[in-house]
């Protein structure tokens, strides 16, 4: 289930139209949604609040296995619409497979004038997070330097991780750089680490037809001017979708070492209603509809909402592909397949995850004996999270982790 601070996270980025899904570090996040998800441990509890729409306050606790806590606060330049744990959508507290909309290059904020002067601001988000008792702090500082363009600056200060420091090679700072551009059709990252001085370069292309800013291809295609922006060339027997690919390049001055990925990724393109609704059949109810729209929503040329992704590490003879598909309306399958060229290891890792409307249920299983269930729901108001993973190989610990979470937050 996501904390409070990434739902806030994500909810500026919808206010500010900023696009996180057009970002090559998460290309596989479809995948991995239903694949990846983390099992609690302990009992963990979590408070949140929205006194106004623009500064959020949240506090965490961990009963088990060990008592600390937590205390964050988030500000940021423009009011968002943070909805309380009761009446929040579901769906957006937690990772599931979806088909991302098309992607379209950022549309400028409009700009305010007063009295000849212009007085519009850039966009920005500020958080920080302290734990107790280490005195570990977290802080993110996210703005907007144009429409296209987003910088980002992390920090991590962990001051009791100074007496480990001589044990370890790690270092218990860190100051994270990040500068994002994105036009739509590219998107590409530029990074920065100050513990290993390592710079890394991200970039993401897309192909085929997207949205421009105004939506004119969109008006255009209902009158019958042009076909639909998301309207291409059907195949028998085949879907219809559209391809990225991409590929990131690192290097540690600190380290000596350098690494490579690239990737490629098919994805089919949105259905043009939920698939819980079926539109009429009633030659009444499609005349007043234009003949685009009716086509692509008949049932005939539905389509199941598929992700396929292939990623390839030369350098460490890596390589992973990943197929999954929303069966139906309330159930996700995913497969993913990684493969070591060097050692010839291999895992084989499969699902089950079924979607409602106020819970999910995830479970995951692999060739390496590991099995892991998970339920999310919402109890009243509050959301929890109950998860068990097992390592079946173990003969002394099978249970790896058990653990629950309750986060409950308001507004107003």
């Amino acid at each position: 289930m996501h904390p409070f601070a990434t739902y806030v996270l994500r909810s500026y980025y919808k206010a500010t139209g900023w696009n996180e899904d057009n970002l090559y570090a998460n290309f596989t996040r479809s995948s991995n949604a239903v694949l990846d998800f983390s099992v609690p441990r302990g009992l963990h509890f979590s408070i949140s609040k929205s006194p106004n729409t623009l500064f959020q306050t949240t506090y965490s606790m961990n009963a088990l296995p060990s008592l600390n806590g937590s205390v964050g606060y988030i500000f940021t330049s423009c009011e968002l619409d943070i909805k309380s744990s009761k009446n929040v959508r579901f769906k957006d507290m937690v990772d599931r497979f979806k088909v991302y909309d098309q992607p379209l290059r950022p549309v400028p904020k409009p700009e305010e004038f007063f009295a000849g002067d212009r007085v519009d601001t850039r966009d920005y988000l500020l958080y920080g997070r302290l734990y107790v008792p280490t005195g570990r702090l977290d802080a993110l500082y996210s703005t907007r330097l144009s429409s296209t363009l987003q910088a980002l600056v992390a920090a991590i200060s962990d001051p009791r991780a100074d007496v480990r420091q001589s044990q370890s090679t790690s270092s218990p700072r860190n100051l994270m750089l990040s500068l994002q551009h994105d036009t739509g059709r590219w998107c590409t990252e530029y990074t920065y680490s100050a513990e290993d001085s390592m710079v890394g370069v991200r970039m993401l292309h897309n192909f085929g037809k997207l949205v421009d800013e105004s939506g004119s291809a969109t008006l255009a295609s209902r009158r019958g001017g042009m076909k639909r922006i998301d309207e291409e060339d059907a195949m028998e027997g085949g879907l219809k979708g559209r391809i990225s690919a991409g590929a990131e390049v690192y290097f540690s001055a600190k380290e000596k070492s350098a690494g490579v990925s690239t990737g490629i990724r098919f994805t089919t393109l949105p259905d043009a209603t939920p698939p819980s609704f079926q539109p009429p059949t009633e030659s009444s109810s499609t005349s007043a509809l234009p003949s685009s729209f009716s086509s692509s929503c008949s049932p005939h040329v539905s389509q199941p909402a598929t992700t396929i992704t292939a990623l390839f590490n030369p350098m460490v003879g890596y390589i992973s592909g990943a197929y999954t598909a929303r069966v139906s309306r309330d159930l996700s399958l995913s497969s993913r397949f990684d493969f070591n060229v060097y050692s010839y290891e291999s895992e084989w890792t499969l699902p089950t995850s079924p979607y409602g409307v106020t819970g999910v249920v995830k479970a995951r299983a692999s060739t390496s004996n590991d099995i892991a269930l998970l339920w999310e729901g919402r109890l009243k108001n509050v959301l929890v999270g109950l998860g068990v993973a097992s390592n079946l190989s173990s003969g002394t610990k099978p249970i790896k982790s058990f653990g629950l979470e309750l986060s409950y937050f308001s507004s107003g």
